[in-house]
């Protein structure tokens, strides 16, 4: 993109949002939800997210509930919960009785208490009730990702029934409204699945209940590796959740438990990189996001000293050779970036049900195998580049050697410490960077200078 380029997309930018700004000024419902329905949904929410409290909360205001609905639902999570927390209760429950039921589960349970109770007074009793159910799930199980839009019918609907009530919702409805109709005893449970493929091809005064076929279906506290697991052996778009009656609660859809999964691979990877406490965003408050980052970062500096205690151990040496000084900072990087390739890989593994927390020994072998030949290119890469530069091959030979031994090293521990500490209970995100980091410091830093201390008078 080319600086002529960048000012005009800055420039419309700029113009977008003072339209935005002047139409809900002017409470212009109508040319309002024109303008953001025109815009993709990630456009339309950065434009409202980089617009001053005030402005947002008049653009959701004049919106009409279903495109305010919209608009909240591809907002992150947080911001979700913030936009929503800037208006009254009553436009509030406005706008969330108009989303999808899994996103408003999600919103209310991102509320504060007494906000979330607020909402919830101003929605019919039964909603929010049902509502208030949901919320309760936690967002990686089966009743935290339900939705409750689909059609459930008795045993003795009739094709020709069943098929009007899909025609007359589907409007209304995601796509899997209309491919799958749940079949209910006169108890109210679970009895069946009917394929609306398949009613379209039977007479109209057939029963449903003659077509349907017997459900797989799951609990609400199924987690996200079990659903995942469940829909990698099942060919099936959505599976229905139950509670131990056997009673139909919702259903969770494949798409859903996909989205979930990169939601919790994507917060992992913060993690990873020291930012906890949930998703960051930088429309997020400045004291939130300094809190997230610090504490970690604070962690950070012992483990640095930890790794520096090495280097003082052999100041001696160090100072004899100074030349070394150059080449620790990038035995420690490229020795950190290996073996930060095999966390990724690791973490990736155990996200998608690839690799079991047991399966150390499996993954040290694959890792080794890797770290030997790749250790011993970039050993003899690095060994050349300082024979070249110092004129000495034994300075060369140091840090060649310390760079193809580190490296083994980083790959193992990137590989099994995550599998490891999943195994024992801890989050292996927060944690395996930190670790991989000191030790291979320390590690490098040592064979370094030990075998510089043997060599001291070759290299000096």
């Amino acid at each position: 993109m080319t600086v002529e380029t960048e000012r005009q997309s800055s420039r419309a930018d700029r113009q977008s949002l003072e339209h935005i700004r002047e139409l809900a000024a002017a409470e212009d419902r109508e040319g309002l939800d024109a303008v953001i329905s025109a815009l993709e949904p990630s456009e339309a929410i950065r434009a409202i997210l980089r617009l001053e409290a005030e402005d947002q909360q008049s653009v959701l205001t004049t919106l009409s509930p279903p495109e305010a609905a919209d608009l909240i639902e591809d907002a992150p999570d947080e911001q979700a919960a913030d936009l929503i927390e800037q208006l009254t209760p009553t436009e509030a429950a406005a706008i969330v009785t108009q989303m999808q039921s899994d996103e408003q589960a999600d919103l209310i349970a991102d509320l504060g208490r007494s906000e979330a109770a607020a909402i919830l007074g101003q929605m019919e009793p039964e909603m929010a009730s049902e509502l208030r159910a949901r919320a309760d799930y936690p967002d990686d199980v089966a009743g935290g990702l339900m939705i409750t839009e689909f059609l459930q019918v008795g045993e003795n609907a009739t094709v020709g029934e069943t098929l009007d009530a899909l025609v007359e919702n589907a409007e209304d409805s995601d796509d899997h409204f209309s491919r799958y109709v749940y079949v209910l005893s006169p108890l109210g449970r679970l009895v069946g699945v009917a394929a609306a493929s398949v009613l379209a091809a039977v007479p109209r005064t057939q029963r449903v209940a003659d077509t349907m076929v017997p459900p797989l279906f799951t609990t609400p506290s199924t987690g996200l590796d079990a659903l995942r697991d469940f829909f990698e052996a099942h060919p099936i778009a959505a599976v229905p959740v139950v509670d131990p009656r056997g009673r139909l609660l919702g259903v969770t859809r494949r798409t859903a438990v996909l989205d979930a999964i990169t939601d919790r691979t994507e917060r992992e990877m913060l993690r990873m990189r020291g930012i906890v406490g949930g998703d960051e965003v930088r429309s997020l408050p400045l004291a939130t996001r300094t809190k997230r980052r610090l504490s970690w970062l604070s962690i950070n500096i012992l483990l640095n000293v930890i790794a520096a205690s090495v280097i003082a151990l052999f100041i001696d040496t160090l100072d004899q050779v100074i030349a070394l000084a150059v080449f620790l900072p990038i035995i420690s990087d490229m020795s950190g970036a290996s073996g930060n390739q095999a966390v990724a890989v690791s973490m990736r593994e155990l996200s998608l049900g690839l690799v079991r927390p047991y399966e150390v020994g499996r993954v040290w072998l694959k890792e080794v195998s890797v770290g030997l030949i790749n250790g011993t290119a970039l050993g003899i890469l690095i060994a050349l580049v300082a024979t070249l530069w110092d004129g000495n091959a034994w300075l060369g030979l140091v840090v060649g050697v310390t760079l193809a031994v580190n490296t083994v090293i980083a790959v193992s521990i990137g590989g099994t410490v995550p599998l490891l500490l999943k195994r024992i209970g801890v989050d292996p995100a927060i944690a395996s960077g930190p670790i991989l980091t000191t030790i291979t410091d320390i590690c490098g830093f040592f064979i370094a200078l030990s075998l510089a201390s043997l060599m001291l008078a070759q290299l000096t």
